[in-house]
């Protein structure tokens, strides 16, 4: 069957649902917020309710909106005192945000694999990455699936680190025991920016159960400023990382439809598993038992072998997609094959010895491909349009 690259018919004509989602109730809020003419968070509302709304909603008492994940996790770090030249446990593969947060401050990521089935940070490797100046691990749940919190944690408090979660894929899910991100670990960050579960364009939030530590945060998101400040006390050196009323607003619409959301995405991701199962040229990750709920921020798979046991061309399979009609993209990279990773703050290693340590992320980042939450949005059909145009592609990209 000739390739839609290539000139054929696309498996999928039709769109899958639009992302962002929208609809009268953003519509409300937005109006909502503009009328109440107090559009910044020191004199309105929309914030301190949506706060108020996202930490309960994730199982813990306090959170600060920020400008985006990447600042959420930047801020994080000063608050709980990191320090230049601190280190920092980071996965391998991940967005260059969980490192460049560090590195901002002036701390040291270091980077560990992560394992071949989750995808999420290898506890073995944390333990092995270990370092007196060691201050605190930054598990990232993977396309929202729950990195194995119990060990991580269990490492962390051996040595008394710091458990920052970076939960930019992770909205609403639930870690083992049913555990939603909140009560776990010291804190947790999330993105809202355009692709992300909830969005309002851009946008952060930082979840934590103690009111202490919130304050601190929310310090250092504030120009130093405590909140409710008349008196210009600015007691820390922070930053103006304020979230907006508008955005707040629309992210309280965003919240209201997550759960329902998350599970027609976990519905369609059991179909498209089950029909990708007949695939032995892909691998997907893998469901863990620590993973309760899985909210699928995106459906992430490697590419193995053909049925000749020829490598397939990852960027060619992705272009191929696309083509086809599914909104496909390449993986991450590496962290330490980033050019930037380099020039910051890094850890005292080398790219070459990285890669030998890391094989899993080496193999995930060539080989991986990963499919946009908005497809497991639509109809049984539209899910099954995805697995059909894999086989269709990976059938054709290595016929000449």
């Amino acid at each position: 069957m000739k390739l839609a690259i290539d000139g054929g018919t696309p498996v999928k004509t039709g769109e899958f649902p639009a992302w962002p989602h929208y609809d009268e109730q953003e519509e409300a809020a937005l109006l909502r917020s503009l009328r109440q003419g107090q559009w910044w968070r020191a004199t309105g509302q929309e914030n301190l309710r949506f706060e108020e709304e996202f930490a309960a909603h994730h199982g813990c008492e306090h959170a600060v909106t920020v400008t985006n994940g990447t600042v959420a996790i930047e801020l994080t770090l000063l608050a709980l005192g990191i320090e230049p030249g601190d280190e920092v446990i980071v996965p391998a593969f991940t967005f260059i945000s969980t490192s460049m947060a560090c590195q901002k401050i002036g701390a040291v990521p270091v980077p560990v694999d992560v394992l071949p089935t989750t995808y999420c940070i290898d506890p073995k490797a944390i333990e092995a990455a270990i370092t007196p100046r060691t201050r605190a691990i930054i598990p990232v749940h993977m396309s929202g699936h729950f990195s194995d919190m119990d060990a991580v944690l269990a490492i962390a408090g051996k040595h008394g680190l710091a458990v920052i979660q970076d939960a930019a894929h992770a909205h609403g899910a639930r870690g083992a025991r049913g555990l939603r991100i909140g009560e776990w670990g010291t804190t947790a960050c999330f993105s809202f920016q355009n692709f992300k579960l909830m969005t309002a364009g851009e946008g952060g939030i930082i979840t934590c159960p103690d009111a202490a530590l919130r304050e601190r945060i929310f310090l250092y998101s504030n120009c130093g400023r405590p909140q409710g400040d008349r008196a210009y006390q600015h007691t820390v050196v922070g930053t103006n990382a304020r979230m907006s009323e508008f955005s707040a607003a629309v992210l309280r619409a965003q919240l209201a439809r997550l759960d329902a959301q998350t599970q027609t995405r976990e519905a369609n991701a059991a179909i498209l598993r089950d029909a990708l199962a007949r695939m032995p040229e892909i691998r997907q990750q893998q469901h863990g038992e620590h993973a309760t709920v899985h909210p699928h921020y995106m459906t992430i798979l490697t590419l193995e072998r053909d049925r000749h046991g020829r490598p397939f061309d990852r960027n060619r399979v992705v272009d191929c997609l696309i083509a086809e009609g599914i909104p496909a993209f390449r993986a991450y990279q590496a962290l330490y094959r980033i050019p930037s990773f380099w020039i910051a703050p890094a850890p005292a290693t080398t790219h070459d010895a990285l890669v030998q340590a890391c094989p899993a992320t080496e193999h995930i980042a060539a080989n991986g491909i990963w499919i946009h939450h908005r497809a497991l949005l639509g109809s049984r059909e539209d899910t099954l349009a995805i697995a059909e145009a894999l086989r269709k592609v990976l059938d054709g990209v290595n016929a000449s």
